[in-house]
This record gives C-alpha cells, structure tokens and sequence, in this order.
C-alpha cells in the first residue's frame, strides 16, 4: 500500500477499478420509486403526444385562408375537448373551438387564444390577430419521440422521471436493491446520548446519529451497531459481527495510525486488502476503505466535521457505485471569494461556506462557522464546502474557487 496520501480523484479512480458493483435488483412500483436507482435503459414505446393537440383555449382554423380573408366570419362547427376527439372535415372558412390538450383536426394548422377572437351574436367568430402557421398547437412526438431514451441504467430517479415513465404507460421498473449498511463508533472516551451525565473524560457520540441520518437519506438501510472499545479484538469481533448481517460496514474514530488505533490490525486479520489508506485532503486525511470479496469496510476519522466531509465526497458516491448506479462527482459552482485564507501545500481543503451577495449583486462564497475538524456547529447553517484545490497555496478575495452546495440547501 503506498505511503504517501491519495488526491480525491486518484481514490475515486481507485474505487471504481477495485469496487464491483452488487448488481441485485428487484421490480419496483413506478410511484414508489423515487431516489431509486434504475437498472434498466428506459425507451419510449410511444411518442408523446401521440397526436398534435391544442397547447391553448381557443380556435382553430385554416392559416392560409385566414390570411386571404383577414375580416372572415367562421362559422363554428364543432367543440372539441381533450379526450374527445373530432373526426369530421372543417372546410376553409370554417373553424372550431377547442380547449387546451385537445386532438386537433386533420388540416387545421393554427390556433388563435379566445382572448384575440371575438364571438358574434349569431354564435360566428372572427380572429382579430391571426398568429404564425403552427402556433399553440402541441406537435405530435414534441415531448418524446418514439423510441427516444427516458432513463439510463444507473440513473438514481427522481419526482419528474417517475411523471415521466407514467406517461409512458410504465407501471413497474427494475431497480437494484437497497444497500445493508452497518455503522458503528470507536473509542473509550464515546458515549451514547441516552447517558444522562458525561463523566471527566467522555464526550457524546456525534458520528454514528449523523451517519445513520446520511445513510438513510442516501435511500440505504442502515443497521446500528453501537459504540465499540478501543481494541483489536473488540473491533475485529464488530467488524465480523457487522459483515455477517450487512453488505457495508461505516465505522467512525481510529482511522490514523496512532498507538489507540487499531483499525489496521483488525481489517488485515479479518483478510481484507486495504484499497487506500489516506486521503490528500483538510479535514479527513485519515480514512481508508477496505475490501473483503463483495464485501467493504470504510474507516471515518473520527472528527465529526471530518467524517461528515469525507461522507459527502467520496462514501455517498462509493455507495451508489457498489448498488449499481454510477459514480458521479459533486455539483461544483465556480464562484467568487469574498475571503482570505492561506494553507498547506500538497493538500486539498474543504471549509463550510455560505452564499452571499457582492455589493454589485454578484453572489460569492463567504466562510461560516468556527474553523477545526471537530466544531459540528460549523456544518448547522452552512449551505456548503469551497474546495481550496491542492496547488493552492492561499485565497484572496476575488479568486474564483468550486462551491459544493449542500443537497438539503438546493431547490
């Protein structure tokens, strides 16, 4: 295993080459879907609309009559609704009114808004703005064409795609299963938050709540597996315990190479090859994944802000690789800083950022919150991460740099 520290997109490199996805998949109700990922290529069998249809309330007509005969009374012979459509023919100089989704009728190529048309009282109607051939009507196959893609394999789904294979008569879709993942904490000094009174020494376990919470939300079903004593056997004994109910295990704390960590000892005797081991990166440089088979372990530091971070950037999408779905890199919104800051050399850091207005309206990136790897509170109201790359060597105001927004601050 090498020595030195991997960058982000070298262990992201890693993962893919070293991380088979599962692959287990399972039919699943359309509406019951959403945040799933799809393991299927989903073409239209139809075009949508299947037929040109009206896109407004009004009147549809002959263009090329309407225009020779500008101050022309129509007779109406006809109303037709959406869902009803209308197989009679329409002569020139006749029209018809029709309402929004309806099926237009052959040879009517233009509709005028009821807003623009003037209805007699004999019940005839004359349009006194005549728009362009082909306005508001829906052309048949403008939503989709047939045969068009709708969702790739791999592609987590969403609200609008689930409104979008309904529209294709999709009942079901095959989706790769839910993830079974374990977390876990370490250390003598952690206790739960039931603990009515810490003792000299203790602090509450942060990581495995916000774990769980991140887990969950990633759509995966995650197991709690306690707080585990800083020792090989203990933690080899979790470990095993761990992987004989779950697909992945998350343990937080004992991720570096201190004399109280013994996260190393335990991977290798339970046979699994450690994929990484440290990350160029501020907060988070100690975290490692291990793999056994099918089956992986990922070691957080066990600074709260730390194994958040490392979470967001590299574990969320690590997950979705191992489920079947592919492997995406965070949004990043070039942006300006309204900030100084000098750092490390050879390392990359992500500092908690909100969004904020320029006095000439332009919006750039301003730190928030306190600045160390264990201060939570930094996380609680920050809309996201700058990244400060690795060959940077300080920031001024102004300097453009990459904004990760938080998915909970996104629309």
């Amino acid at each position: 295993m090498r020595e030195n520290a991997f960058s982000i997109s070298e262990v992201t490199n890693l993962l893919i080459e070293s991380v088979n996805p599962l692959g287990n998949r399972e039919n699943v109700p359309v509406h019951l879907s959403v945040g799933r990922i799809c393991d299927e290529d989903v073409d239209s069998p139809l075009r949508l609309p299947s037929s040109h249809n009206a896109a407004v309330d009004g009147f549809a007509f002959h263009y090329q009559w309407a225009i020779a005969n500008p101050d022309h009374r129509y007779d109406i012979v006809a109303q037709i609704k959406a869902g009803h459509p209308y197989s009679g023919e329409i002569l020139p100089g006749q029209a018809v009114a029709i309402f929004t989704g309806a099926m237009v009728p052959e040879g009517l190529d233009c509709i005028a808004m009821q807003e623009t048309c003037h209805l007699d009282k004999d019940k005839k109607v004359r349009i006194s703005v005549i728009p362009q051939p082909g306005s508001n009507i829906r052309k048949a196959g403008e939503n989709l064409a047939l045969g068009e893609q709708i969702i790739k394999k791999g592609h987590r789904i969403t609200a609008a795609d689930i409104g979008q294979l309904s529209a294709v008569g999709r009942a079901k879709i095959s989706c790769f299963t839910h993830l079974s993942v374990a977390v876990l904490s370490t250390g003598d000094e952690v206790v739960d938050a039931s603990y009515a009174y810490l003792q000299e020494g203790q602090i509450y376990d942060t990581n495995r709540p916000m774990l769980q919470a991140l887990i969950n939300q990633g759509g995966h079903i995650c197991t709690d597996f306690g707080i585990i004593k800083d020792n090989k056997v203990s933690l080899q004994e979790a470990y095993q315990k761990a992987l004989e109910k779950c697909d992945v295990v998350i343990s937080s704390g004992g991720a570096s190479q201190g004399i109280e960590d013994h996260t190393q000892d335990a991977l290798s005797a339970l046979g699994f090859e450690v994929i990484f081991w440290r990350i160029a990166m501020k907060p988070g440089r100690p975290m490692a994944v291990g793999k056994r088979g099918k089956q992986l372990v990922i070691c957080l530091p066990g600074n709260p802000v730390a194994a958040f971070v490392c979470y967001r950037l590299i574990v969320s999408a690590l997950l979705t690789h191992l489920q079947g779905g592919i492997m995406q890199a965070p949004l990043r919104i070039a942006l300006p800083a309204q900030f100084r800051h000098s750092k490390s050399a050879n390392r990359a850091e992500y500092l908690r950022a909100k969004l904020v207005r320029f006095d000439d309206n332009r919006t750039g990136i301003a730190l928030h919150g306190r600045k160390g790897a264990g201060v939570i509170s930094s996380l609680t109201g920050a809309d996201g991460l700058v990244e400060i790359p690795i060959e940077n060597s300080g920031v001024e105001p102004g300097m453009m740099l990459d904004f990760l927004p938080f998915m909970e601050k996104s629309l």
